[in-house]
């Protein structure tokens, strides 16, 4: 075959070139358009899926706005009826209060009801915003199972139980209503304290204000109700057998005297022995400490106590609440009386005059006229009050009655006097409970058993009176005082006790605790109050002054770093109780002077709120327990 010819080649590339071409060209502009088209109905899609998103979007900003606004309504609503709640369950208006929480829990209901709106509960998640809606929803659930699963079946029992069955007829207490409320009594408190736990584990680093503020503030609500509640569901599971319900129990009595102050209270100049047999409640023994007297050698102390308080702990009856922690106190008096005596204790009950006087105002005045002439030709009230009982017990006695003999006396017939109407029925039910729920919440009634099952009850309550252990866990301090004068010269002082948090750089707290003290006896006490009030300086404290020892007491696992006095920096005595560390100062003060001591605690580990307990005084507790500072740290 021939070579082709050139010409030839040339004239088939120009023949063929141009239709290849324009066919290309064809198809690429056809591919365009057909691109163009389908980007436009994308981008027109995009844009009407966007724009939905958007619109939905909008239209959930907007629901949940509403819904916001709603639950906001609805649980203020709620709160604004908890205080009518509480008067018509203080006066024991049923009725009203069952009508009252039925508009309580319809409120709570709906809040609820808003909160599980599926759009709600879609915003939840959302990354940031999502806790505060969540957080919202938690509270709302709360709320709703507060009032439904506590409150009603609370009442409930409250209706059906009647507060008259508490008063003691011819000395008997009725055990029966007690003890059939105490299982829903333990179910109201389970449901606080897991509405509380569940508040609790939301974590608030990351909430606006408007939900951070009334959550913290339901969870510290949450906080003394479960406290309440947990120590009133504990109480209820064993009074029936602490009052006899199994066994007859005898409990001795210590009456502390506040004139003369002890940690857990005053010196327990009086002394008695009630017996509870299947509710009925009867005094069959008293004593006052001198009768009780000196043991030689003491009873057996652990080496801590021992090391702060001193073996006077052990030695005498009138010591043995040195210490604050109150099972030591009882497990000592026990003993003591048991040695003296030959009886056995079952149980032991501190509580002061103040406690009496919360009791007259319950069964109102009684007459002296018949306990014997202790008294005969004093100025002293023939009738003791609920306003003069205090004076008389802790003042007027010692200025009128010149022994310590007539002084004793006097006292041991007025607290039996007491017990006795106590035992009669002279005070209500709801009276007398609300006597004894005062002296509670005053920290001045404290009870110890023998029974371990009861005992390791009231031990996990302020009841139970422990310096360490489950009650005094967290972030708690304490301040106590004790008499270092000899005399009754306590009545006289004035003081105010106050918590300051610190401001610090490291992850550690620090707190400092502040007490004042005022002596305000006369300023020629020296010479116009007997030598039993003075003391006559027979202890080493001049006539007229007051010589307290104070004990500081700081959370488990801190420490004491320093303590001051008006200003200037002073030596103290440092020791650990349990792992909570102690601090000791000693202050004297003329009339007329005052102190003010300032002990700093350092390397706090607890995160909780503090708590603060402070020895119960002649004064009342509002005077002396001042609101904790706390600090504005960046």
């Amino acid at each position: 075959m021939s070579a082709a010819n050139p010409t030839d080649y040339e004239q088939t590339r120009k023949n063929t070139s141009a239709p290849v071409s324009r066919v290309k060209l064809k198809t690429t502009r056809e591919s365009s358009g057909r691109f163009r088209r389908r980007h436009s109905r994308f981008v027109v899609r995009l844009a009407t899926a966007l724009g939905a998103v958007l619109f939905l979007l909008g239209m959930a900003g907007v629901w949940t706005a509403v819904r916001a606004v709603e639950i906001s309504s609805e649980l203020q609503a709620a709160k604004a009826l908890v205080p009518t709640l509480i008067k018509e369950m203080s006066v024991y208006d049923d009725s009203g209060a069952g009508r009252t929480l039925d508009r309580i829990d319809t409120h709570t209901t709906a809040a609820r009801s808003a909160a599980d709106d599926p759009v709600w509960k879609l915003a939840s998640g959302l990354p940031w915003l999502g806790i505060n809606f969540s957080a919202v929803r938690e509270l709302t659930v709360a709320a709703d199972e507060i009032a439904k699963s506590a409150a009603k079946p609370l009442l409930s029992v409250l209706s059906s139980l009647d507060v008259n069955a508490l008063t003691p007829v011819e000395g008997r207490f009725d055990l029966e209503p007690l003890r059939a409320a105490s299982p829903t009594i333990v179910s109201a408190a389970t449901t606080v304290e897991l509405s509380r736990s569940r508040l609790r584990e939301i974590d608030q680093s990351n909430l606006v204000g408007e939900v951070a503020v009334p959550l913290s503030e339901t969870i510290t609500t949450l906080d003394t109700l479960g406290r309440n509640l947990d120590t009133a569901s504990q109480v209820s599971r064993i009074l029936p057998s602490m009052m006899g319900a199994n066994e007859t129990r005898d409990y001795l009595v210590l009456v502390q005297n506040n004139a003369e102050l002890r940690a857990s209270g005053g010196l327990p100049g009086a002394l008695a022995v009630i017996r509870v047999d299947n509710g009925l409640i009867s005094l069959v023994g008293q004593a006052s400490g001198a009768d009780i007297g000196k043991f030689e050698p003491p009873l057996e102390l652990d080496e801590e106590q021992k090391g702060i308080y001193s073996s006077r702990l052990g030695a005498f009856i009138s010591d043995v609440n040195l210490t604050p922690d109150f099972p030591t106190t009882a497990k000592l008096a026990k003993g003591m009386w048991e040695r003296r005596y030959g009886t056995p204790i079952h149980g032991v009950l501190g509580l002061d005059p103040i406690v009496l006087a919360h009791i007259l105002e319950a069964s109102g005045p009684i007459d002296l006229s018949e306990s014997g002439d202790a008294y005969a030709g004093s100025d002293l009230p023939n009738v003791l009050t609920s306003e003069n009982v205090v004076k008389t017990l802790l003042s007027d006695v010692y200025l009128n009655l010149e022994t310590n003999e007539m002084q004793d006396a006097y006292f041991i017939g007025a607290t039996a006097k007491i017990f006795d109407f106590l035992a009669s029925g002279r005070a209500s039910g709801p009276a007398l409970m609300k006597a004894l729920t005062l002296s509670y919440e005053e920290g001045r009634v404290h009870v110890w058993s023998d029974d371990s099952e009861n005992q390791s009850v009231l031990s996990n309550t302020q009841l139970g009176g422990s310096a360490v252990g489950p009650s005094a866990g967290g972030t708690s301090f304490g301040v106590y005082f004790n008499d270092g004068t000899g005399a009754k010269m306590d009545y006289y002082v004035r003081r105010t006790v106050k918590l300051v948090e610190v401001c610090t750089n490291s992850e550690y707290a620090e707190y400092r605790v502040k007490i004042t003290s005022v002596n305000a006896a006369p300023l020629d006490a020296a010479t116009s109050l007997p030598t039993s009030v003075t003391g006559d300086g027979r202890y080493g404290t001049p006539p007229g002054s007051v010589q307290t020892n104070i004990a500081i007491y700081g959370p488990a696992l801190s420490y004491v770093d320093s303590a001051n006095q008006d200003g200037t920096r002073v030596n103290f005595g440092a020791h650990l109780h349990g792992n909570r560390p102690v601090g000791i100062v000693t202050t004297r003060l003329g009339p007329g002077e005052s102190s003010e001591i300032e002990m700093a605690f350092v390397k706090v580990v607890q995160q909780a709120a503090p708590t603060l307990r402070v020895t119960p005084t002649a004064q009342p507790v509002k005077d002396v327990t001042m609101p904790t500072e706390f600090a504005s740290c960046k």
